[in-house]
């Protein structure tokens, strides 16, 4: 396994998403600040407005060939390494609270 840079991964520019966020670390504070704001009404399964909201940060990981994954003809996730993906974005997570 190799390792990541987390910055790598928040810089990861993101295509179209429920949260209109640019890049993944936009992305993640996005979730922070719903789920502050909404409390006990936030939707885990679907914060932005649709399930399978993850994918919206896989689909960038798998392109910039950060983790294993396959994408169908139209660039769509057909198989992601979840596992590592959430490794990657939780060791990115852990860095958003050391920047200051």
């Amino acid at each position: 396994m190799t390792t990541t840079d987390p910055a790598v991964l928040l810089d990861l520019p993101l295509g179209p998403n429920g949260a209109d966020a640019t890049t993944v670390r936009d992305y993640l504070l996005r979730l922070l600040a719903d789920l502050w704001r909404d409390e006990a009404d936030f939707n885990s399964k679907r914060p932005f407005g649709s399930s399978g909201w993850q994918y919206d940060v896989y689909l960038p990981m798998i392109r910039a060939g950060l983790v294993p994954g396959h994408l169908d003809e139209a660039g769509d996730p057909l198989w992601v390494n979840i596992d590592r993906a959430d490794d990657l974005i939780l060791a990115a997570i852990a860095t958003l609270g050391a920047t200051r």
